[in-house]
Protein backbone atom coordinates (compact mmCIF):
# COMPACT_ATOMS: atom_id res chain seq x y z
CA UNK A 1 0.00 0.00 0.00
CA UNK A 2 1.50 3.53 -1.55
CA UNK A 3 0.55 6.60 1.54
CA UNK A 4 -0.17 9.42 1.20
CA UNK A 5 2.96 11.63 2.47
CA UNK A 6 2.51 15.06 1.61
CA UNK A 7 -0.17 17.07 0.06
CA UNK A 8 0.85 20.93 -1.57
CA UNK A 9 -2.01 23.07 -2.33
CA UNK A 10 -2.55 26.47 -3.17
CA UNK A 11 -5.17 28.52 -4.57
CA UNK A 12 -8.09 26.61 -3.35
CA UNK A 13 -10.73 28.01 -1.73
CA UNK A 14 -9.61 29.58 1.75
CA UNK A 15 -6.35 27.95 1.52
CA UNK A 16 -3.77 30.22 -0.49
CA UNK A 17 -0.55 27.95 0.08
CA UNK A 18 -0.24 24.43 1.99
CA UNK A 19 2.68 22.39 2.27
CA UNK A 20 1.25 19.50 4.47
CA UNK A 21 2.77 16.11 5.54
CA UNK A 22 0.25 13.10 6.27
CA UNK A 23 0.73 10.50 8.97
CA UNK A 24 -1.09 7.52 9.35
CA UNK A 25 -3.66 9.34 11.25
CA UNK A 26 -4.15 12.88 10.70
CA UNK A 27 -6.96 14.66 12.70
CA UNK A 28 -7.95 18.58 11.91
CA UNK A 29 -9.08 20.97 14.31
CA UNK A 30 -9.77 24.67 14.10
CA UNK A 31 -12.66 27.43 14.46
CA UNK A 32 -15.28 27.75 12.39
CA UNK A 33 -14.23 29.08 8.93
CA UNK A 34 -10.43 28.07 9.60
CA UNK A 35 -10.70 26.15 6.07
CA UNK A 36 -10.60 22.67 7.79
CA UNK A 37 -13.68 21.40 5.13
CA UNK A 38 -11.72 23.35 2.64
CA UNK A 39 -9.13 20.64 2.77
CA UNK A 40 -12.25 17.59 3.16
CA UNK A 41 -13.40 19.38 0.56
CA UNK A 42 -10.25 19.17 -2.08
CA UNK A 43 -10.43 15.37 -1.55
CA UNK A 44 -13.99 15.65 -2.72
CA UNK A 45 -12.82 17.14 -5.51
CA UNK A 46 -10.36 14.73 -6.50
CA UNK A 47 -13.06 11.81 -6.10
CA UNK A 48 -15.92 13.44 -8.98
CA UNK A 49 -12.30 14.43 -11.01
CA UNK A 50 -11.08 10.82 -10.73
CA UNK A 51 -14.68 10.13 -11.21
CA UNK A 52 -15.28 12.04 -14.97
CA UNK A 53 -17.03 14.99 -12.92
CA UNK A 54 -14.58 17.88 -12.05
CA UNK A 55 -17.12 20.38 -14.48
CA UNK A 56 -19.64 18.72 -12.83
CA UNK A 57 -18.08 19.34 -8.85
CA UNK A 58 -17.50 22.97 -9.97
CA UNK A 59 -20.92 23.37 -11.27
CA UNK A 60 -22.43 22.13 -8.00
CA UNK A 61 -19.87 24.49 -5.58
CA UNK A 62 -21.19 27.86 -6.55
CA UNK A 63 -18.42 27.80 -10.61
CA UNK A 64 -14.95 28.08 -10.42
CA UNK A 65 -14.80 31.54 -8.76
CA UNK A 66 -16.05 29.65 -5.69
CA UNK A 67 -12.94 27.39 -5.60
CA UNK A 68 -10.10 30.13 -5.91
CA UNK A 69 -8.56 32.00 -3.53
CA UNK A 70 -10.68 35.30 -3.38
CA UNK A 71 -11.69 34.67 -6.64
CA UNK A 72 -9.66 34.41 -10.62
CA UNK A 73 -8.89 38.41 -10.40
CA UNK A 74 -6.62 37.36 -6.98
CA UNK A 75 -6.00 33.82 -7.78
CA UNK A 76 -6.16 33.14 -11.45
CA UNK A 77 -4.98 29.21 -11.12
CA UNK A 78 -5.32 26.05 -8.54
CA UNK A 79 -2.02 23.98 -8.23
CA UNK A 80 -2.07 20.48 -6.21
CA UNK A 81 0.80 18.23 -5.80
CA UNK A 82 0.41 14.96 -4.07
CA UNK A 83 3.81 12.57 -3.08
CA UNK A 84 2.44 8.47 -2.76
CA UNK A 85 5.22 6.88 -0.34
CA UNK A 86 5.70 3.03 -1.76
CA UNK A 87 8.20 0.53 -0.99
CA UNK A 88 10.01 1.28 -4.56
CA UNK A 89 10.02 4.66 -4.51
CA UNK A 90 7.73 7.71 -4.99
CA UNK A 91 5.22 8.32 -7.08
CA UNK A 92 3.98 12.30 -7.34
CA UNK A 93 0.67 13.83 -8.99
CA UNK A 94 0.45 16.81 -10.05
CA UNK A 95 -2.21 19.46 -11.67
CA UNK A 96 -3.03 22.98 -12.57
CA UNK A 97 -6.15 24.39 -13.14
CA UNK A 98 -6.65 27.50 -14.50
CA UNK A 99 -9.92 29.79 -14.74
CA UNK A 100 -11.46 29.84 -18.48
CA UNK A 101 -13.98 31.42 -19.79
CA UNK A 102 -17.81 30.08 -18.84
CA UNK A 103 -16.41 30.56 -15.49
CA UNK A 104 -14.82 26.70 -15.40
CA UNK A 105 -11.59 25.49 -14.48
CA UNK A 106 -9.17 23.06 -17.41
CA UNK A 107 -5.76 21.92 -17.00
CA UNK A 108 -3.07 24.07 -17.95
CA UNK A 109 -0.54 21.15 -16.60
CA UNK A 110 -0.82 17.48 -15.68
CA UNK A 111 1.84 15.38 -14.73
CA UNK A 112 2.78 11.92 -13.52
CA UNK A 113 6.45 11.48 -11.87
CA UNK A 114 8.15 8.42 -10.24
CA UNK A 115 11.47 8.46 -8.18
CA UNK A 116 13.24 4.77 -7.79
CA UNK A 117 14.68 4.16 -3.91
CA UNK A 118 18.16 4.66 -4.16
CA UNK A 119 17.78 6.57 -7.61
CA UNK A 120 19.77 10.11 -7.64
CA UNK A 121 18.71 12.57 -10.24
CA UNK A 122 15.71 13.69 -11.49
CA UNK A 123 12.40 11.52 -11.02
CA UNK A 124 10.53 9.68 -14.83
CA UNK A 125 8.34 12.36 -15.67
CA UNK A 126 5.16 11.79 -17.77
CA UNK A 127 3.02 14.73 -18.91
CA UNK A 128 -0.69 14.10 -19.80
CA UNK A 129 -1.27 17.71 -22.24
CA UNK A 130 -3.34 20.75 -20.97
CA UNK A 131 -6.27 22.12 -22.59
CA UNK A 132 -8.51 19.36 -21.19
CA UNK A 133 -11.55 19.25 -19.16
CA UNK A 134 -11.57 16.30 -17.15
CA UNK A 135 -8.40 14.12 -15.76
CA UNK A 136 -6.41 12.30 -18.85
CA UNK A 137 -5.70 9.54 -15.74
CA UNK A 138 -9.20 7.33 -17.32
CA UNK A 139 -9.41 4.10 -18.59
CA UNK A 140 -7.74 4.87 -22.24
CA UNK A 141 -4.83 6.51 -20.57
CA UNK A 142 -3.80 3.72 -18.39
CA UNK A 143 -3.71 1.76 -21.49
CA UNK A 144 -1.45 3.88 -23.31
CA UNK A 145 0.75 5.67 -21.15
CA UNK A 146 1.86 2.87 -18.34
CA UNK A 147 1.80 5.34 -15.23
CA UNK A 148 -1.54 6.45 -16.04
CA UNK A 149 -2.66 3.32 -14.42
CA UNK A 150 -1.17 3.55 -11.22
CA UNK A 151 -1.55 6.78 -10.62
CA UNK A 152 -5.59 6.18 -11.33
CA UNK A 153 -5.24 3.32 -8.23
CA UNK A 154 -3.62 5.87 -6.54
CA UNK A 155 -6.01 8.65 -6.58
CA UNK A 156 -8.94 6.10 -6.21
CA UNK A 157 -7.76 4.51 -3.18
CA UNK A 158 -8.65 8.47 -1.34
CA UNK A 159 -11.87 8.48 -0.60
CA UNK A 160 -14.02 11.19 1.22
CA UNK A 161 -17.07 10.11 3.32
CA UNK A 162 -20.06 12.18 4.37
CA UNK A 163 -22.82 11.06 6.48
CA UNK A 164 -24.50 14.15 7.29
CA UNK A 165 -27.72 13.66 5.27
CA UNK A 166 -29.58 11.00 7.04
CA UNK A 167 -32.88 13.03 6.27
CA UNK A 168 -36.44 10.78 4.98
CA UNK A 169 -34.87 10.74 1.50
CA UNK A 170 -31.56 10.06 2.38
CA UNK A 171 -30.08 7.38 0.21
CA UNK A 172 -28.82 5.21 2.71
CA UNK A 173 -32.80 5.21 4.21
CA UNK A 174 -34.84 3.94 0.50
CA UNK A 175 -34.25 1.01 -1.92
CA UNK A 176 -31.03 0.36 -3.61
CA UNK A 177 -29.52 -1.84 -6.53
CA UNK A 178 -28.43 -5.45 -4.78
CA UNK A 179 -25.74 -5.07 -7.21
CA UNK A 180 -24.13 -1.60 -6.20
CA UNK A 181 -21.61 -3.33 -3.90
CA UNK A 182 -18.28 -2.67 -5.87
CA UNK A 183 -17.20 0.20 -2.47
CA UNK A 184 -18.65 1.95 -0.07
CA UNK A 185 -20.18 5.21 -1.36
CA UNK A 186 -19.17 8.52 0.37
CA UNK A 187 -22.71 8.96 1.87
CA UNK A 188 -23.49 5.24 2.41
CA UNK A 189 -26.26 5.11 0.04
CA UNK A 190 -25.31 1.56 -0.94
CA UNK A 191 -24.87 0.42 2.70
CA UNK A 192 -27.40 -2.66 2.79
CA UNK A 193 -25.74 -4.22 -0.43
CA UNK A 194 -22.29 -3.54 0.46
CA UNK A 195 -23.56 -5.73 3.93
CA UNK A 196 -25.27 -8.33 2.47
CA UNK A 197 -22.04 -9.05 0.25
CA UNK A 198 -20.09 -8.64 3.42
CA UNK A 199 -22.67 -11.36 4.93
CA UNK A 200 -22.13 -13.51 2.60
CA UNK A 201 -18.33 -13.03 1.43
CA UNK A 202 -16.66 -12.42 4.76
CA UNK A 203 -19.01 -13.09 7.66
CA UNK A 204 -15.97 -12.69 10.69
CA UNK A 205 -16.11 -8.44 9.43
CA UNK A 206 -20.01 -8.62 8.98
CA UNK A 207 -20.15 -10.11 12.77
CA UNK A 208 -17.67 -7.43 14.14
CA UNK A 209 -19.70 -4.71 12.07
CA UNK A 210 -23.07 -5.93 14.46
CA UNK A 211 -21.12 -6.62 17.77
CA UNK A 212 -19.77 -3.21 17.36
CA UNK A 213 -23.30 -1.35 16.20
CA UNK A 214 -24.59 -3.29 19.34
CA UNK A 215 -22.07 -1.25 21.48
CA UNK A 216 -23.61 1.90 20.59
CA UNK A 217 -27.33 0.89 20.04
CA UNK A 218 -27.59 -1.65 22.51
CA UNK A 219 -31.43 -2.18 20.93
CA UNK A 220 -30.03 -3.33 17.81
CA UNK A 221 -30.56 -7.28 17.13
CA UNK A 222 -28.97 -7.91 13.32
CA UNK A 223 -29.82 -6.61 9.75
CA UNK A 224 -32.57 -8.22 7.89
CA UNK A 225 -31.08 -7.74 4.34
CA UNK A 226 -33.70 -10.02 1.81
CA UNK A 227 -33.61 -8.88 -2.29
CA UNK A 228 -36.96 -7.67 -2.79
CA UNK A 229 -38.07 -6.00 -5.87
CA UNK A 230 -38.66 -7.38 -9.69
CA UNK A 231 -36.21 -10.07 -10.36
CA UNK A 232 -34.93 -9.55 -6.37
CA UNK A 233 -32.20 -7.10 -7.44
CA UNK A 234 -33.25 -4.49 -4.46
CA UNK A 235 -32.50 -4.39 -0.93
CA UNK A 236 -32.97 -1.80 1.93
CA UNK A 237 -31.66 -1.72 5.48
CA UNK A 238 -33.94 -3.30 7.90
CA UNK A 239 -33.14 -4.63 11.06
CA UNK A 240 -34.42 -6.44 13.76
CA UNK A 241 -35.00 -5.09 17.22
CA UNK A 242 -33.80 -6.60 20.19
CA UNK A 243 -36.80 -8.83 21.65
CA UNK A 244 -38.91 -8.47 19.19
CA UNK A 245 -39.91 -10.19 16.14
CA UNK A 246 -41.08 -7.29 14.23
CA UNK A 247 -38.66 -6.14 11.22
CA UNK A 248 -37.88 -2.02 11.10
CA UNK A 249 -37.00 -0.05 8.13
CA UNK A 250 -34.18 2.29 7.82
CA UNK A 251 -36.79 5.28 8.56
CA UNK A 252 -37.13 3.64 12.36
CA UNK A 253 -33.02 4.64 13.36
CA UNK A 254 -32.47 7.82 14.65
CA UNK A 255 -30.33 10.23 12.65
CA UNK A 256 -27.23 9.69 15.40
CA UNK A 257 -27.44 5.85 15.03
CA UNK A 258 -27.65 5.64 11.58
CA UNK A 259 -24.23 7.74 11.12
CA UNK A 260 -22.64 5.62 13.93
CA UNK A 261 -23.65 2.57 11.56
CA UNK A 262 -21.90 3.94 8.44
CA UNK A 263 -19.14 4.88 10.33
CA UNK A 264 -18.64 1.31 11.92
CA UNK A 265 -19.40 -0.19 8.75
CA UNK A 266 -16.64 2.23 7.05
CA UNK A 267 -14.04 1.99 9.19
CA UNK A 268 -14.91 -2.17 10.34
CA UNK A 269 -14.85 -3.21 6.37
CA UNK A 270 -12.81 -6.06 5.49
CA UNK A 271 -9.50 -5.28 5.81
CA UNK A 272 -8.66 -5.74 1.99
CA UNK A 273 -11.37 -3.44 0.84
CA UNK A 274 -9.97 0.13 3.04
CA UNK A 275 -9.36 2.86 0.98
CA UNK A 276 -5.58 3.70 1.16
CA UNK A 277 -6.89 6.98 2.54
CA UNK A 278 -10.12 7.54 4.37
CA UNK A 279 -11.24 11.60 4.71
CA UNK A 280 -14.32 11.80 7.20
CA UNK A 281 -15.75 15.01 7.73
CA UNK A 282 -17.08 15.98 11.65
CA UNK A 283 -17.67 12.37 12.41
CA UNK A 284 -19.16 13.68 15.90
CA UNK A 285 -22.12 14.55 14.37
CA UNK A 286 -25.19 13.65 16.65
CA UNK A 287 -23.10 10.87 18.44
CA UNK A 288 -23.43 10.18 22.05
CA UNK A 289 -19.92 11.04 23.92
CA UNK A 290 -20.08 6.96 24.45
CA UNK A 291 -20.50 6.26 20.55
CA UNK A 292 -17.55 8.77 20.24
CA UNK A 293 -15.81 7.05 21.92
CA UNK A 294 -16.37 4.06 20.14
CA UNK A 295 -15.95 5.42 16.96
CA UNK A 296 -12.32 6.86 18.17
CA UNK A 297 -10.87 3.70 19.30
CA UNK A 298 -12.07 2.46 15.56
CA UNK A 299 -10.32 4.79 13.89
CA UNK A 300 -6.98 4.62 15.70
CA UNK A 301 -7.60 0.87 14.93
CA UNK A 302 -8.07 1.11 11.29
CA UNK A 303 -4.93 3.78 10.68
CA UNK A 304 -2.99 0.80 11.75
CA UNK A 305 -3.91 -0.50 8.59
CA UNK A 306 -4.34 2.53 6.27
CA UNK A 307 -4.57 5.93 6.11
CA UNK A 308 -6.55 8.00 8.22
CA UNK A 309 -7.79 11.99 8.13
CA UNK A 310 -11.00 13.22 10.03
CA UNK A 311 -12.15 17.22 10.71
CA UNK A 312 -13.51 17.37 14.00
CA UNK A 313 -14.96 20.33 16.13
CA UNK A 314 -15.02 17.95 18.88
CA UNK A 315 -13.53 18.34 22.39
CA UNK A 316 -14.43 14.72 23.20
CA UNK A 317 -13.38 13.13 20.49
CA UNK A 318 -10.09 15.02 20.59
CA UNK A 319 -9.66 13.49 24.08
CA UNK A 320 -8.99 10.04 22.63
CA UNK A 321 -6.13 11.02 20.45
CA UNK A 322 -2.13 11.95 21.02
CA UNK A 323 -0.77 15.10 20.27
CA UNK A 324 1.19 13.85 17.39
CA UNK A 325 -2.23 12.91 15.58
CA UNK A 326 -3.17 16.48 15.72
CA UNK A 327 -3.15 19.20 12.47
CA UNK A 328 -4.37 22.80 13.72
CA UNK A 329 -5.93 24.83 11.46
CA UNK A 330 -6.06 28.34 11.79
CA UNK A 331 -7.34 31.36 9.54
CA UNK A 332 -5.41 34.48 9.06
CA UNK A 333 -5.78 37.35 6.86
CA UNK A 334 -4.63 35.91 3.56
CA UNK A 335 -5.97 32.03 3.78
CA UNK A 336 -5.75 28.87 6.35
CA UNK A 337 -2.53 27.92 7.97
CA UNK A 338 -1.93 24.33 8.77
CA UNK A 339 0.47 23.31 11.65
CA UNK A 340 1.24 20.46 14.06
CA UNK A 341 1.48 21.18 17.70
CA UNK A 342 4.61 20.82 19.47
CA UNK A 343 3.93 17.72 21.79
CA UNK A 344 6.69 18.85 24.40
CA UNK A 345 5.54 22.21 25.08
CA UNK A 346 2.15 20.84 25.43
CA UNK A 347 3.58 17.97 28.15
CA UNK A 348 3.44 20.39 30.93
CA UNK A 349 -0.14 21.20 30.13
CA UNK A 350 -1.54 17.25 29.39
CA UNK A 351 -0.53 16.35 33.11
CA UNK A 352 -3.21 18.24 34.94
CA UNK A 353 -5.46 18.40 31.23
CA UNK A 354 -7.19 16.37 28.89
CA UNK A 355 -5.96 17.30 24.86
CA UNK A 356 -9.66 18.52 24.41
CA UNK A 357 -9.39 21.24 27.42
CA UNK A 358 -6.27 22.59 26.55
CA UNK A 359 -7.74 22.95 23.07
CA UNK A 360 -10.63 24.86 24.34
CA UNK A 361 -8.41 26.85 26.29
CA UNK A 362 -6.66 27.80 22.95
CA UNK A 363 -3.08 27.04 23.89
CA UNK A 364 -2.56 25.16 20.95
CA UNK A 365 -4.59 27.49 18.54
CA UNK A 366 -7.54 26.99 16.39
CA UNK A 367 -9.80 28.64 18.16
CA UNK A 368 -11.67 31.51 17.43
CA UNK A 369 -9.74 35.66 16.86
Amino acid sequence: MALLKRVKLSGFRSIKDMDLELRSLNVLIGANGAGKSNLVAFFKMLNEMMGGRLQQFISTTGRAQSNLHFGSKVTPQIQATLEFEAENGTDTYFMRLFYAAGDSLVFAEETLSFLQVGRVGQPRQTSLGAGHQETRIGEEASKEVAPAKVFRYLLNHCRFFHFHDTSPSAKVRQFGYLGDHHFLMPDAGNLAAMLFRWRVENGASYERIVRTIRQVAPFFDDFVLQPEGPNRRDIILNWNHRGSESTFGPHQLSDGTLRAICLIALLLQPEEELPNLIVVDEPELGLHPYALNVIASLVQEAACRTQVLISTQSSTLLDCFDPKDIIVVERDGEGSKFSRPNGEALSNWLEDYSLGEVWEKNVIGGGPH
